[in-house]
């Protein structure tokens, strides 16, 4: 019998991300659907709501302990080639018990359809879109993995060049934040990361840049200034090929004065923390998520007067 970390591995060798190719089993659009039928066999927390939101592509997940007035806005990974937020379900919800918090999560356009900087203005229209819903700043953490993690990261470098006012916290869960792909695990992790190929990430990167320069800020927040950005959690796995990338953002978040935070998960694979419902690892992963959610958006007596957002069964 297999052991949980064997099936996490196992379950992560199923969506590995590959090299693209026009047609079969390798094309964008089979590489999408195979996620999605993976992601479907496991089914979310039975007491877990998610709702459509009018106005916002994506779900907004609550369960019984999610506070009305704390917010988690988080960014799915994929490579910005696949993933949506129905794959998301079940993270989502992990989420918002342990954070005690509202999740909204977006679709936002992918590549090759939709390559730089189509996510990010989308990632920046949703953070947008809650503070017109009322939800002030300081209620708002954003979140997201892998690729989610790297957007996260970009739209906050955008909103704060553009002078808006930024979220409480965020966290980013093995974030990819290098398109160059240069950090040193990227080929001395390569038989150790179960998730990633290198000719797939290397490939996916040309991809979704089209032609940007990889060291572009918006694309790799490795490279950008990021003094000013609200305090930061950084999750990282020891057996992943980004393993540079979460540590270097790291050190980089810190020189530039940002609080941060960096928590290196001994033997976990790329974004572990998606096995939350039977890996204790995950488990661990989620909550620390959860907490330094509540830590900086911490409960407050009374109603905020946040309104209601408009849902529709999902």
């Amino acid at each position: 019998m297999s052991t949980p970390i064997e099936r996490a591995f196992a379950a992560h060798e199923a969506v590995r991300i590959r090299p693209l190719t026009p047609s079969g089993p390798d094309s964008v659009e089979s590489q999408r659907r195979t996620l999605e039928e993976t992601a479907a066999l496991v089914a979310p927390p039975a007491d877990a709501v998610f709702e459509s939101v009018p106005g916002l592509p994506g779900l907004l997940t609550t369960v019984p302990e999610s506070a009305a007035d704390r917010v988690v806005l988080q960014l799915h990974g994929g490579g910005y080639h696949v993933g949506s937020t129905a794959v998301q379900r079940d993270l989502t919800a992990r989420i918002a018990r342990a954070a005690g918090a509202r999740v909204y999560g977006i679709d936002y356009p992918l590549a090759p359809e939709h390559p730089f900087p189509a996510a990010v203005l989308a990632a920046r229209k949703a953070y947008e879109w809650l503070l017109a819903q009322g939800y002030p700043p300081e209620r708002i953490v954003l979140s997201g993995d892998s690729a989610g993690g790297g957007l996260a990261l970009a739209t906050l470098v955008g909103l704060r060049d553009l002078g808006r006012p930024l979220p409480a916290a965020a966290v980013v869960m093995s974030p990819w934040v290098d398109l160059t792909t240069g950090g040193e695990s990227v080929e001395g992790r390569a038989e150790r990361d179960p998730m990633i190929s290198v000719p797939g990430i290397r490939q996916w990167a040309r991809s979704y840049l089209a032609g940007t320069d990889p060291r572009d800020p918006l694309a790799s927040p490795l490279y950008a200034d990021l003094t000013g950005l609200p305090p930061l959690l950084v999750q990282v796995g020891t057996e992943e090929v980004l393993f540079d990338d979460a540590t270097r953002l790291y050190v980089k978040a810190a020189r530039d004065g940002v609080d941060a935070t960096l928590e290196v998960a001994e033997g976990m694979p790329h974004i572990w923390q998606i096995f939350a419902g039977y890996l204790p690892e995950a488990a661990a992963a989620v909550e620390s998520l959860g907490r330094h959610v509540r830590a900086h958006v911490p409960a407050v007596p009374g109603d905020l007067g946040v309104p209601e957002a408009p849902v529709s069964a999902a």
